[in-house]
C-alpha cells in the first residue's frame, strides 16, 4: 500500500498554510514533510501531530492506494 497525502495538501491550501507553517504548527521536521510530499510512510506519531495541529482526523489527511506493481 502506498500513502497518499493529497488531502493534507488540500487542507493546507484551504487554511492558507504553507508546508513551513505545518512544520511549525505541528512541531514536525522538514524530513517528515518531505517524506509526505513524496508519498512515503511516516510514523503514526507524526500523523497524530499533524492531525492535532490541523484539528482533523487521520482520514482527513491520508489515504492508502494499492501498489499493484508488487
Amino acid at each position: 500500500m502506498l500513502a497518499n497525502y493529497r488531502k493534507l495538501w488540500k487542507i493546507l491550501i484551504d487554511k492558507d498554510m504553507k508546508k513551513k507553517d505545518l512544520v511549525l504548527a505541528a512541531n514536525v521536521s522538514w524530513t517528515s514533510v518531505t517524506k509526505m510530499s513524496k508519498g512515503e510512510n511516516v510514523s503514526m506519531n507524526i500523523l497524530m501531530k499533524v492531525c492535532k495541529a490541523l484539528d482533523c482526523n487521520i482520514g482527513d489527511i491520508v489515504e492508502f492506494d494499492r501498489d499493484d506493481n508488487k
